[in-house]
């Protein structure tokens, strides 16, 4: 299966800036490098596709995961879904989050997707063996839906991903197109909590490099799985505007920077290098986040790239 994971991005350290926080690329996770101070100039829409409609999110659990860690995914996934008109979410929420890239289907004039849990499925035998290639994540994304879908997979903490810690903490991509089944985007995501927790699972993970703050304490209470959601997060907003590699990105295709991407360790208002920003704190656990979501939950989520400001905007 084609991949269109277009340059999962690397630990560039740039020297001639203060490495200090986690740094996103387009087209793959977090990385650990530095936190840029002056904001892209601009968002380019490249004329391409974006994903629409009712979009299924199916989770691939590969490896071995609790039942709580997989309520954790599975929590976060079904907060970016509209509640009734009865009900509402705690806001900030995670919905709210998800309707701010709103902005960018404005420009294309197509509406935006509306999310909602699909499909879980379960490989705790580790099938395709303890160390995966890109074509190995492909084929476990295929056994999400075939159409009006993206297919998540996740990788459990002992599981070897090309390239995982070295140059990427995840990725999004989508299957080749075809007219019997159709196309679907898909991305990865692993579980950094004992392989690089330092360059994926920050900041509630000491940092590998830059400032030595100490960590927050992760709103799940799992470093591991709660450093996953801002991975997915991320790659769920670049998955949407930029699902072909023709969407909205700024910079080369190889190293894009996309909705999330182009915002590094930004998740509230008052970050800087080393500093997540002023985020919401809760009094019984101490545990930092910026969303609330379903059954109660707290996630930390990160900041977009608003278009038609050219700042990053945070929910809090």
């Amino acid at each position: 299966m084609a991949s269109f994971s277009l340059g999962t991005h690397g630990f560039v350290l740039l020297t001639l800036l203060f490495a200090a926080s986690l740094f996103q690329r387009s087209f793959g996770g977090r990385t650990l490098s530095a936190l840029v101070e002056e904001q892209p100039l601009a968002m380019t829409y490249h004329k391409g596709a974006l994903l629409t409609g009712n979009v299924s999110v199916n989770l691939v659990f590969y490896g071995k995961f609790t039942a709580y860690q997989r309520a954790i995914i599975s929590d976060f996934v079904a907060s970016l879904s509209p509640l009734p008109r009865r009900k509402q979410y705690v806001e900030p929420s995670v919905a709210t989050w998800w309707k701010t890239l709103a902005k960018y289907y404005a420009t294309s004039r197509t509406p935006l997707p509306r999310l909602r849990l699909g499909k879980q499925v379960l490989d705790e035998t580790y099938s395709l063996g303890r160390s995966l290639r890109d074509s190995d994540l492909a084929k476990l994304a295929a056994r999400g839906a075939p159409r009006d879908a993206i297919n998540v997979v996740l990788t459990a903490e002992d599981v070897a991903v090309g390239r995982f810690c070295m140059s990427r903490c995840g990725s999004h991509g989508a299957s080749p197109q075809s007219r019997a089944s159709g196309r679907f985007a898909y991305i990865w995501v692993g579980n950094s909590a004992t392989q690089c927790p330092g360059q994926c699972a920050w900041p509630f993970h000491q940092p590998l490099y830059g400032p030595q703050t100490p960590p927050l304490v992760a709103p799940n209470g799992d470093v591991g799985v709660d450093g996953m959601v801002i991975n997915l997060a991320s790659m769920l907003a670049g998955a949407a505007t930029n699902p072909f590699g023709d969407g909205f990105f700024q910079g080369p295709r190889e190293a894009a920077l996309e909705a999330a991407t182009a915002c590094p360790g930004v998740y509230a208002k008052g970050a800087y290098p080393g500093y997540a920003g002023d985020l919401l704190m809760d009094p019984a656990t101490g545990a930092s986040y910026n969303a609330h979501g379903v059954h109660g939950r707290k996630f930390l989520v990160p900041a977009l790239f608003d278009p038609s400001t050219s700042t990053c905007s945070t929910l809090v």
